[in-house]
């Protein structure tokens, strides 16, 4: 939801960053990865309770998963594969923190295992959707390199609620059950906006 509006300021802002990525040899590719390793990073730092590394990582490795599209257009390596990895090790970014969660708060472990259902949910109505409005012809909404339906819950919601859980541990369970629904909401806007599309 918010992610869009984000994608249009974060190309003015980020020049040094890309110029750093330059100067360093890395390809967009190699962003990507960068990101992910730092989700990885992060998810560790959750799981041991260590709150301010894990938020500070966790924003870090997103600030790299929101340039390496940017750096590639930049620099003419845009790629389909580079589109596919970025979708794939944003889920598993995501994924990777609900397991750091899990081994946090093993008692909510029902609501960790629904989060992570979810997520297979959200992601594939994301795509269905996208492929559905593709299909269609309607206009994209940005320029990622797959189409991706927008929902309630994308990447800057889902960085938001990390957070609010590690820095508000007394409302964690309420917060997880509140994302739950989040992402319910999201798989059953795409499902309804989908037959609308189809039956239109």
């Amino acid at each position: 939801m918010i992610d869009n509006p984000f994608r249009r300021v974060l190309p003015r802002a980020v020049g040094p960053l890309i110029s750093l990525y330059k100067a360093l040899g890395l390809t967009p590719n190699q962003v990507t990865l960068l990101g992910f390793l730092c989700a990885l990073l992060a998810s560790f730092a959750t799981s041991r309770g260590w709150t301010a590394s894990a938020i500070a990582i966790w924003w870090l490795g997103r600030l790299f998963d929101g340039t390496d599209g940017i750096y590639a257009r930049v620099t003419g390596r845009v790629t389909d594969f580079g589109g596919y990895l970025d979708i794939v090790l944003d889920m598993a970014s995501y994924s990777a923190m609900i397991i750091g969660f899990a081994v946090l708060k093993p008692e909510l472990g029902i609501v960790w295992h629904l989060i992570l259902l979810l997520y297979v949910l959200c992601i594939t109505s994301a795509l269905a959707l996208g492929a559905i409005e593709e299909r269609r012809r309607m206009g994209g909404r940005d320029d990622r390199s797959l189409r991706l339906a927008a929902g309630l819950a994308e990447g800057g919601e889902t960085g938001i609620f990390y957070t609010l859980m590690l820095i508000m541990p007394s409302v964690l369970s309420q917060l997880a059950i509140a994302w739950v629904v989040v992402l319910s909401i999201t798989v059953v806007s795409r499902t309804w906006l989908a037959a609308k599309i189809s039956n239109g």
